[in-house]
């Protein structure tokens, strides 16, 4: 009996190395491929260095070296599932948790304000199905923007507009603000698919500080 316990723990034990060692991979390889999209879209302009894992492979931590006139002190975080470990992984796919890349920067021109961008999705469906049929006539609205300021400052229209414009893009929060790190913005890692997407990506970080310190230059 006690032969079959002791097999029983080895097996355990060798299960678990196994699978914390296949998703340690796994979340590796996808941060990795994130990282290789960013740096191509660069176009040869920025460099990513100085990688950082933390969490059980959880988080990537990275700098951003990126010659631009809009961004310096860039960088990345991304946040991927706790796969490697299984109770936390069942956790966050039950709490259903994103897997988030986080973009912070200075700004060369700083922003003269603070704003909160926090995005939600809201979604319906019908009730109880009835003896009668409905047409259903379902219709796009713009963007619905609820503010806990009455009066904006001039300057913080061409950033709404900018956010407003690329409301296909699945942003968790963009933060600006007048003291270091001016610019943050936290996206789903599941729009980043490819090169194409994290150049779309950074050409809207680049539209949202141009239209921030419009004023300033």
């Amino acid at each position: 009996m006690g032969r079959f316990i002791l097999i029983d723990v080895v097996a355990a034990v060798a299960l678990s190395f196994l699978w914390y060692a296949w998703f340690v991979r796994y979340n590796r390889k996808r941060a990795g491929n994130v990282l290789q999209w960013v740096q191509a879209a660069c176009l040869g302009k920025g460099h990513i260095v100085n990688l950082r894992w933390q969490h059980s492979s959880s988080r990537l931590k990275a700098t951003l070296n990126l010659s631009s006139r809009w961004f310096e002190d860039a960088h990345l975080t991304i946040r991927l599932l706790p796969r490697p470990l299984p109770v936390q992984w069942a956790l966050s796919r039950w709490r259903q948790q994103q897997e988030t890349l986080t973009f912070e920067a200075d700004m060369g021109f700083p922003p003269g304000f603070h704003l909160d961008v926090i995005r939600h999705h809201w979604s319906g469906h019908s009730g109880a199905k009835t003896s009668g049929t409905r047409a259903w006539t379902i219709t796009r609205p713009g963007p619905v923007i609820l503010t806990t300021k009455e009066d904006w400052p001039v300057e913080l229209s061409p950033v709404v507009n900018a956010l407003a414009s690329w409301r296909d893009k699945d942003f968790v929060g963009v933060r600006f603000n007048s003291k270091s790190p001016h610019f943050t913005a936290t996206v789903a890692l599941e729009n980043l698919s490819d090169q194409k997407a994290a150049a779309a990506l950074l050409g809207l970080f680049r539209e949202l500080a141009a239209s921030s310190s419009a004023k300033q230059h």
